[in-house]
């Protein structure tokens, strides 16, 4: 089901998301998670907060332009049946929709970390090192 819905560009039921998300969580005897794609929609931001009763120290935002985030993610040659046209631009109104807002939300909670992420992949990753080692000083 969860294949399905992802090949259709669609999002997961924010129910089944979160409790895979906390079963690996309680999994671990880490107390820092990094969870990538996610919260995608208020409704994972309700659910998520409602069963773990954890609010994020910080949303990294890695902000990238449709035409290029479209451009590498079909130049990955990773095999993945939703990395096509079609699927990539439903996800991107998807984004658009139901993401976008959480951005700006975090956004005036003060805890977003925006990286621009059309510039080189290098560079990308010494702007997301720099901010993970900041929060890790800060204890976050």
């Amino acid at each position: 089901m969860i294949q399905n819905m992802m090949n259709e560009g669609k999002l997961v039921p924010s129910d089944i998301t979160v409790r895979l998300i906390q079963k690996a969580m309680q999994e671990t005897d880490n107390d820092k998670f990094l969870l990538d794609g996610f919260p995608r929609d208020e409704e994972n931001v309700r659910t998520f907060e409602k069963l773990t009763k954890i609010e994020p120290d910080f949303i990294l935002f890695l902000d990238c332009p449709e035409e290029e985030m479209t451009k590498r993610l079909l130049s990955r040659n990773q095999g993945r049946e939703d990395d096509n046209i079609e699927t990539i631009k439903k996800r991107f109104r998807v984004f658009q929709e139901s993401t976008l807002p959480l951005v700006n939300y975090y956004a005036s909670k003060g805890k977003v970390r925006k990286v621009d992420a059309a510039r080189p992949v290098e560079a990308v990753f010494e702007s997301v090192k720099t901010i993970f080692s900041s929060a890790n000083e800060q204890g976050a």
